[in-house]
Order: structure tokens, then sequence, then C-alpha cells
């Protein structure tokens, strides 16, 4: 059964965690699985010393997603099926039924009329359609934003925040967390529709320029999990 804890980013969710792996090397026991790649993808940043278990499990799923994907950035983009069986040999039997109906379509006794050249193009506007489509995706994005100093008005940061609007972008749950010296960050939840939205793009174009960069000094993406 799969144990997926929340709120890791949290004291009491790192606590829970670290309960847990105080008997399990692993989030589902001895062996790195999909789970860890979640719970990965949720916690903020390497756990401190005061964590040695969560610390060490930490260290080590590093070290496998570094060792598995290079020149990857580890713990944003590692999506669960990276870590499952490959399916390239049903990708591979796909291509080929592909290329049968292809062939099927061919005239090979006879040039190629105005209605079979429209046909076909009608065909191949219909699969990169369908290609385009299944090919669209989402993610879940944690994102810091961090205030110019104490001063700042969190709740007008949050509204600045929360005022962009743009075709694929679904804003969520948000907090302040305590950054030290009276300073607190803005930590919210975003949803995107991966062929739509850009996060560097809106970082850049949209929350680090005028008139948000009144309210805010800099965003930093946390975890970006595929759903």
């Amino acid at each position: 059964m799969a144990v997926i804890f929340k709120d890791v980013h949290t004291e009491s969710g790192l606590k829970s965690l670290e309960d847990h792996l105080s008997a399990n090397s692993y989030i589902s026991g001895d062996a790195l699985t999909k789970d860890d790649i979640k719970v990965y993808g949720a916690v903020v940043e390497k756990p401190s010393d005061a964590y040695p278990n969560a610390n060490k499990w930490y260290e080590s799923v590093s070290e496998k997603l570094a060792a598995s994907f290079p020149g990857q950035a580890v713990g944003v983009t590692f999506s669960s099926h990276q870590v499952s069986a490959s399916s390239a040999p049903v990708e591979e039997k796909k291509k080929e039924v592909a290329a049968d109906e292809d062939d099927d379509d061919l005239d090979l006794f006879g040039d190629e009329t105005e209605e079979d050249k429209k046909a076909a193009e009608e065909r191949e506007a219909a699969k990169k359609a369908s290609t385009k489509k299944k090919e669209s995706g989402k993610s879940s994005i944690l994102l810091d934003v961090k205030p110019w100093d104490d001063e700042t008005d969190m709740q007008k940061l949050e509204e600045t925040v929360r005022s962009i609007h743009m075709e694929g972008l679904t804003w969520g749950a948000s907090k302040l967390v305590a950054v030290g010296y009276g300073i607190k960050k803005l930590q919210i939840m975003m949803t995107i529709v991966d062929d739509l939205v850009s996060v560097d793009n809106l970082i850049e174009d949209y929350l680090t320029v005028e008139p948000a960069n009144e309210y805010i000094q800099s965003c930093d993406i946390v975890a970006f999990n595929k759903i």
C-alpha cells in the first residue's frame, strides 16, 4: 500500500517523515519507488541534522535520481512514470501498427488523385491534433514569493500575485512562512497547463516587473511535479 506524506514542508510533516524513516530505508520499504519521488518533490529543502533519518533518505534519493537522470535538475521535474518499467516495447508496437495502416493507404496501381491527396492531408492533420492532445499535460508547482523587507504589505503582495490571470494558470492554496528578522515570504501553489504556461516567463515577465515588483523582490520554484 502506498505511503504518501503531506505537508512535508512543515515541521510537523517533516517529523512524521522522520519517524517513518527510522524504521524504513525508503517510503515504501527497502527500495526506491515512485512514492519516494512524490514525497521528495514536496520537501522544500534538505532536512537538517535534527532529522537524521530524513536527511540520509534525502541524500540517497538525490544520488539515485542524479545517477538515473544525468543532466536533469534533481528534485524538480522527476515524475512517477520515470521510475516505472519502460513503455518502449508498447510504443514500438504502436509505431508498427501505424506504419501498417499507412501502407494500406498507398495506391499501388495508379496515380494519386486530388481526392486521395485531400484525404491524406486530412488524416495527417487529425494525427497531429491527436498527438498534440496526448502530449498536453499539467504540472503542480510550489512557488516562493519574497518581499523586499519586513515593511512590505504581504496582503497586497498576495493580491498582486493572484491578480495575474492567463489561460492555463490556476492559483491554489497559500501561506506565509517566516524567514527571519521579522520578514515573511509567501508560499503559494499553482497548477499550469504545460503547453500554455511557462513558469520562467510567468516569473520574469509578470511577477518581477512593474507593477508587481513594488512588493515582490524575487520568486523561486520550490517544487515542480507533473500531474
